[in-house]
């Protein structure tokens, strides 16, 4: 590879020039934060050969001529592991400029045992599909050889790694497991794993305490990963959660993420400032902390996260079993209602009022979606408590829902921050086929445009260089991955070109099916996958490692 890119890099300066792709007149925002100019991009194989004022031929020619040219955006925290193998062609990112989906928010689609490859394939919705990988990479590969439009990246989960050796049990590892689950970690980051990823309001992950955590992360400190977290809380017990990200980071000596940062509650929104001094506080101390948002007030998870961990141990199945004995009901009935510090009660902290129900594996229930838990509680005449652990039991599953949760003012402010970057928190869906048989969250298909449309061009909270900064360059930064996140010669050609005075997310809580519009065209790897607005079937997306990849050392 690189003995070809300097045979094209060559090339550039020879009298007679011919690109794969040229893309001419376009204004170039190269990812950087500066200002834009006005340049032509050659293309030749997968990489950014020549960017100035190119005067040559081309198998393809873009006019981009008063349009924006910048790098591919990264999805920080994507849920597409499903999606893009029911369709690899990612269409609800694709259309609003995300050339590289990463996974592993606490779950990572490996290390897999056989008993955890059987829940996988349990799990599954309305499309089915074989499980036959093991290790995360090659869950990676499968993907990319089924073929993908976007580029594909994972973190190791370490709820996977946790669930892989203990299961769904309520203890400590103990030192033989917890070095077995560092060697799976070790593993992961040698073929090519981000970092860490955990996710701690959620059982079994809510078993984890600090310490084995830290033990984790010091492996991926081996190989200049970085941690990455959904905190443990985003509500009543924020602050001392920013303070255990920053532990972990501390301790392992390595970089880490909030994940959707957020003050969740009403009774918390007034935490911002204090999670934003923490947070600058550590930066300050050298360490590098980062976080990444959605652009909405909702956020979206499962009925699980109302209700207490302990009545969640084992599984979904013993969590089903336990909900149907009576006098546990009662109990979980009365913990779901209570206020407390001690758990994340998102179900109490939205109310039924503002828990809107999206998602169902059973057929029977979806006539529910799109009504709130209030509305569906009062139909059955139960309390909302009931009508929750009642859907639970019928559905097979925790139940997709949506929580609104947060301030128009924090997500604003959070958006403006300098080191946030963006993450949709959701899976990248078609307007098309078995995904219509669920509803879901408008950020699967607005949140990038959102960026670019609300908070850049409306609200003015953002200017474009920046936005575009924190969309490519700062995340690839933040994760360490090579020659990508701005448009610059020898890089990866993932550029997208959008226009800025269009640019715009249609997708609402009613109606959460809507494509965004604007982005005029997409290019991953060099190979065109959005022309004129339209995807052309192209699937080009690569696996992308991370730093410790044992790869760059061959």
């Amino acid at each position: 590879m690189l003995a070809l890119l300097a045979l094209a890099l060559s090339a550039c300066t020879a009298t007679s020039i011919h690109y794969d792709l040229l893309i001419e007149d376009g204004t170039i925002y190269d990812g950087n934060g500066g200002e834009a100019y006005v340049a032509d991009i050659g293309v030749i194989d997968e990489r950014i050969v020549a960017i100035g004022q190119l005067q040559a031929s081309a198998d393809e020619v873009i006019n981009a001529q008063g349009l924006a040219v910048a790098p591919g955006f990264i999805n920080m925290l994507s849920w597409a592991t499903d999606s893009l193998i029911i369709d690899g062609r990612s269409q609800g990112d694709i259309r609003q400029g995300v050339t590289l989906e990463v996974f592993g928010e606490g779950r990572s689609e490996g290390p897999l045992n056989e008993a955890m490859r059987a829940q996988a394939i349990a799990g599954q919705g309305d499309v089915k599909w074989p499980v036959e990988w093991t290790t995360l990479d090659e869950y990676l590969e499968f993907l990319a050889e089924r073929g993908v439009s976007p580029n594909i990246a994972s973190f190791i989960g370490a709820t996977s790694v946790r669930v892989h050796e203990i299961g769904y049990e309520d203890r400590p590892p103990t030192a033989e497991e917890l070095e077995r689950m560092k060697g799976l970690v070790r593993v992961a980051m040698e073929d090519g794993a981000l970092g860490l990823g955990s996710s701690l309001i959620y059982a079994p992950a809510f078993y984890a305490d600090t310490e084995e955590l830290i033990e984790l992360a010091k492996v991926v400190g081996e190989y200049d990963g970085m941690y990455i977290s959904h905190m443990r809380s985003e509500g009543n017990r924020l602050l001392e959660s920013v303070d255990e990200l920053i532990q972990i980071a501390r301790e392992a000596n390595i970089g880490a993420e909030i994940y959707h940062l957020k003050m969740a509650g009403q009774q918390n929104w007034d935490k911002f400032d204090d999670v934003v001094d923490r947070v600058e506080a550590a930066r300050a101390e050298g360490l590098h902390i980062t976080a990444d948002i959605y652009t909405y007030t909702a956020g979206s998870t499962g009925l699980d996260a109302g209700m207490p961990p302990w009545v969640q141990e084992g599984g979904y199945e013993a969590w089903r079993s336990r909900l149907q004995d009576s006098a546990i009901r009662e109990q979980v009935k009365q913990e779901m209602t209570t206020p407390t510090d001690e758990w994340e009660n998102l179900l109490l902290s939205a109310g039924p009022e503002g828990t809107l129900l999206v998602g169902f594996r059973n057929p029977e229930l979806r006539p529910y979606l799109g009504k709130t838990l209030a509305e569906v509680a009062e139909e059955r005449g139960r309390s909302y408590a009931d009508t929750a652990i009642d859907l639970v039991i019928a559905d097979g599953s925790r139940v997709q829902v949506v929580y609104f949760l947060m301030s128009e003012e924090n997500v604003a402010n959070g958006v403006a921050l300098p080191w946030v970057s963006f993450g949709s928190d959701a899976a990248s869906m078609a307007t098309e086929g078995s995904f219509l048989q669920q509803s879901t969250h408008p950020r699967a298909y607005g949140n990038f445009a959102r960026v670019l449309g609300k908070y850049v061009r409306d609200d003015r909270v953002l200017t474009l260089p920046d936005a575009i900064r924190k969309l490519s360059k700062l995340p690839a930064t933040n994760l360490k991955i090579r020659d990508r996140g701005e448009l610059t010669e020898s890089f990866y050609a993932d550029i997208v070109i959008f226009d800025p005075s269009e640019i715009e997310d249609h997708a609402t809580f009613e109606q959460p099916h809507q494509y965004a519009t604007g982005m005029h065209h997409v290019i991953v790897n060099g190979e065109v996958v959005l022309r004129d607005g339209e995807h052309t079937g192209a699937l080009p997306g690569k696996v992308v490692r991370g730093p410790g990849w044992l790869g760059w050392q061959n």
